[in-house]
């Protein structure tokens, strides 16, 4: 009855509130809420609870070590993550803290703690919005997933602090011999193929390596699954063995939100001060991008980044399980609003800050950061955008014959293809401000090899407003792309799975008319 009841609710409250324009996530929530409320009377077990904790466990385990896949070590190491984060660390736990003296009459032991959960932001949700946007390799992207996990760290800290638990003697020889696990760990994953065995490889290394084997030491099984990804991020497989995680871990992360869902019904009081959070929401939002423009980045991406920080972390829910569990019903609520306020927000961001760009780029520093330099073509005749698969087999096919430049959104893929060679520039074409900038007299086609149709199209439309009237080139998996991108200003539209057949069948063609022509030598 548990699966029956569970996947039954999770499916029709995200199909229901998907058809609304909504994220699927927040009908994963109300589900939870009514599962919550009317399971029993429908023969729920009892065990629930404690089987979609570990159900989310899992997932929180799967996306954390997703997102360090992803990642490098050096993000961590940038003034605006590391210092950012402090920062707003600082000044929000003083803030929440003081508030919570003065209005709540809690002591400052309490308060203190519950101010530095509050000043955290939700791992899990940004994560899983900027997957589902592909945008975690883009630099607003690497600069709040940065931030989070330095917050992570942090609240680690907090709860070992408050909790008497410390790391033991083991913490510090498992963190000194990573480093030598690196090797291993790649051949580990060279050895497993591209199967089962490559799930179960990654599972292995996010469940066991990482979240028990630093949970053993007492370093916390979420920094663990995020470590071994690290570890694993510089590897040639490691997209290829995100991408095999995938699905499994979006289902175990249906759980995760259906655990917070299921949490309790709250009192009046509780309810009062869940949506009291809820409204200081905004100035959590504010703070962050105030701090990101003071560290030199663009009003877009300290605007963007900080829209993906403004939600409450599920680590307050951890730390009030353990340590405060008269506070985890109001944390529970305000950490669901939490979500329910910035799914739109996240879906409906590009289009608020193009409404507020005048006035906020007069926040702008006068020197922006160096990963955000204007883009400058020279005499490029065609250009790419989206360097990834198939973005390079489309720059190396064509720069034969055409001058060509690439433009990626990911620093770290613009490096490599440097180093390879290759024309590659940074930008984010989903800026208006890129376009507004960008010099193309010279170019004659353009090719939309982005991953994201809603990129696809942005940039199309940018090009048409831009004044360009050569070919716009695009590639796209579903029939109804085809049309949103040829609505957009693309003329050529290729369908990826058709035009795979169509090589295949060319190849096959050319095969056997090869392996006719010594038979015309046969005398008969």
């Amino acid at each position: 009855m548990f699966e029956v009841i569970s996947l039954s609710f999770a499916f029709f409250f995200g199909l229901a509130v998907r058809r609304v324009g909504l994220p699927p996530l927040v009908g994963f929530l109300a589900a939870g809420f009514a599962i919550h409320t009317v399971g029993p009377s429908l023969g729920l077990p009892r065990e629930t609870g404690a089987i979609l904790d570990h159900i989310a466990h899992l997932g929180v385990l799967l996306l954390l070590f997703a997102v360090g896949l992803k990642l490098r070590l050096g993000q961590l190491a940038q003034p605006q993550v590391f210092g950012g984060a402090l920062i707003h660390s600082a000044i929000t736990t003083a803030v929440f803290s003081t508030g919570l003296v003065v209005f709540l009459r809690l002591d400052w032991s309490t308060a203190i703690l519950l101010g530095v959960v509050l000043s955290f932001s939700s791992t899990v949700f940004s994560a899983k919005v900027l997957e589902a946007k592909r945008d975690i390799g883009a630099f607003y992207g690497r600069t709040a997933i940065g931030i989070l996990i330095v917050q992570d760290i942090i609240a680690l800290a907090v709860l070992a602090l408050y909790s008497g638990q410390a790391p033991s003697p083991w913490a510090l020889a498992l963190l000194a011999a990573l480093p030598l696990l690196r090797p291993v760990l790649h051949w580990l994953l060279d050895i497993s193929g591209h199967d089962e065995l490559l799930v179960l490889a990654g599972m292995l290394l996010a469940v066991v390596a990482g979240g028990a084997g630093f949970q053993a030491v007492g370093l916390g099984s979420e920094i663990g699954a995020l470590v071994m990804g690290l570890l694993l991020s510089t590897h040639p497989r490691a997209k290829e063995l995100s991408d095999a995680l995938w699905g499994l871990k979006e289902i175990f992360l249906v759980g995760f939100f259906l655990q917070i869902g299921m949490s309790g019904l709250p009192s009046m009081g509780e309810l009062a001060i869940a949506l009291v959070l809820v409204l200081l929401l905004p100035l959590k939002g504010f703070l962050f991008f105030a701090l990101l423009l003071i560290f030199g980045l663009r009003a877009r991406t300290a605007f963007l980044s900080a829209a993906n920080l403004t939600a409450y972390s599920e680590f307050s829910l951890i730390v009030a399980a353990g340590v405060l569990p008269e506070w985890l019903v109001p944390l529970a609520l305000a950490v669901s609003l939490s979500f329910l306020m910035a799914a739109p927000l996240d879906r409906l961001v590009d289009r608020i800050f193009e409404r507020l760009e005048p006035r906020l780029q007069g926040f702008e520093p006068r020197r922006v950061h160096r990963d955000e330099l204007p883009t400058d073509l020279g005499r490029a005749s065609v250009l790419i955008l989206g360097m990834g698969r198939t973005g390079t087999a489309a720059y190396d096919q064509i720069s034969g014959p055409f001058r060509t430049v690439g433009i990626d959104a990911d620093t770290y893929r613009v490096a490599g293809h440097t180093a390879a060679g290759r024309n590659v520039l940074f930008a984010d074409v989903e800026d208006a401000a890129f376009w507004r900038g960008l010099k193309m007299a010279h170019v004659e086609g353009v090719i939309l090899a982005m991953d994201s149709v809603e990129a696809k199209e942005s940039a199309a439309r940018a090009l048409r407003a831009k004044g360009f009237h050569g070919p716009i080139i695009a590639h796209a998996l579903y029939e109804d792309h085809v049309l949103r991108l040829k609505s957009a200003g693309a003329d050529h539209i290729y369908q990826t799975m058709n035009q795979a057949g169509i090589g295949l069948a060319d190849q096959a063609s050319r095969a056997i008319e090869v392996d006719r022509e010594p038979a015309s030598f046969i005398e008969v």
